[in-house]
């Protein structure tokens, strides 16, 4: 059975790789073999730089070079560099309490202690629902299940509240309150970045913990900003240490920082944790960061190696049913490991390392 299961999964890879013919690397063999292995696990796009320069570029399915698609949770990695622009900014701190902007939560015993630290490492004790963001403002009226810093707890609503306290600090400053339109200002403009779009609620509200809308070729450039150390055409457009401080896990959980993935072994025994295996395989650069997605969206930068890797990928059909074989998994690891093998020796050209 597992056989079968093997050949109909190659026949598969086969077929989806050979869709459209690699634009860049077209004659290195490890980049052919990430293409097929990300379109036979429903990828759409893969775009590899090294050292700034595409190194391996592909398309199956839907995937095009100027097809945007969803990042999904992927999205929630702006929201560290969103408040690394706004400490340089002086609007705000890390290890301010978030009570300094939401009086509503001076009085609790519990929200009055949180602070955006918690709010971005998810580890504030707020519960939330994945795939069920809230408004600002009925994220602001959820109650706590756990004292601020001693449970990972993944989902929006944290970052809906980060999302109030920039609406509030920014109309505060005088400018335009959107979130949005700060990030905008502050990173995406600078470094040329142009989504396709950026999703709201109905009511309005800029969606942190997803709703960005990119094609490959634009979302490298997120990844080759961080590679850069936060700095676009040497000029540093955040803060360095709150930049330095989103690739620092917690103590709560290692593997994640203020809104990246981290190479480090977990023990939370979270399902979105585990559901990326950079945290269980030793030998990945350690410097790796990964910015990560539902379906398996991903944007991966190793500044050791010059590497930013993004790659996006379809949903699956509505009754698709998750692989039970592990070899038919999808694998961060893997699927890094194609562009991490034989590089043993680093490039001598070196971005800022991100951590």
């Amino acid at each position: 059975m597992r056989i079968a299961g093997l050949a109909a999964a190659f026949a598969l890879l086969a077929s989806q790789a050979m869709a459209q013919a690699p634009r860049a690397g077209a004659n290195d063999a490890s980049c052919r073999a990430a293409l097929a292995y990300s379109a036979a696990h429903r990828g759409a796009a893969v775009l590899a730089l090294k050292d700034g320069k595409p190194v391996c570029e592909g398309y199956a399915g839907e995937g095009a070079p100027d097809h945007a698609m969803e990042l999904w949770s992927a999205t929630k990695s702006f929201s560290g560099l969103m408040a690394a622009a706004a400490v340089q900014d002086g609007l705000l701190g890390l290890d301010e309490l978030v009570s300094v902007t939401l009086p509503e939560w001076k009085d609790d015993p519990h929200t009055s202690k949180v602070t955006i630290r918690h709010l971005l490492s998810l580890t504030s004790g707020m519960p939330s629902k994945v795939g069920s963001p809230p408004t600002y403002a009925d994220s602001i009226a959820m109650p706590l299940n756990a004292e601020p810093g001693t449970r990972f707890q993944y989902g929006p609503g944290p970052y809906q509240v980060f999302g109030e306290i920039m609406r509030r600090k920014l109309a505060a400053a005088g400018q335009p309150s959107d979130p949005y339109l700060y990030m905008k200002r502050r990173i995406l403009d600078p470094i040329g970045l142009v989504p396709a779009r950026w999703r709201k609620l109905p009511n309005g509200d800029t969606l942190l913990p997803q709703g960005a809308v990119l094609t490959v070729r634009e979302w490298v450039k997120v990844g080759e900003f961080v590679r850069a150390g936060g700095e676009w055409k040497g000029n540093a457009l955040v803060d360095p240490v709150a930049f330095r401080a989103l690739f620092i896990g917690s103590k709560t959980n290692p593997a994640y920082g203020l809104t990246w993935w981290l190479p480090n072994p977990s023990t939370t025994g979270d399902p979105v944790t585990a559901s990326t295996d950079i945290t269980r395989d030793p030998t990945l650069p350690r410097d790796l960061v990964l910015a990560a997605g539902a379906f398996n969206q991903r944007l991966f930068v190793i500044p050791s190696r010059g590497l930013t890797i993004a790659r996006l990928a379809s949903m699956p059909p509505p009754d698709a049913s998750r692989p039970t074989d592990p070899e038919a998994r999808w694998s961060d690891a893997k699927f890094v490991r194609f562009f991490t093998a034989g590089q043993a020796v680093a490039s001598q050209t070196r971005g800022r390392t991100a951590r």
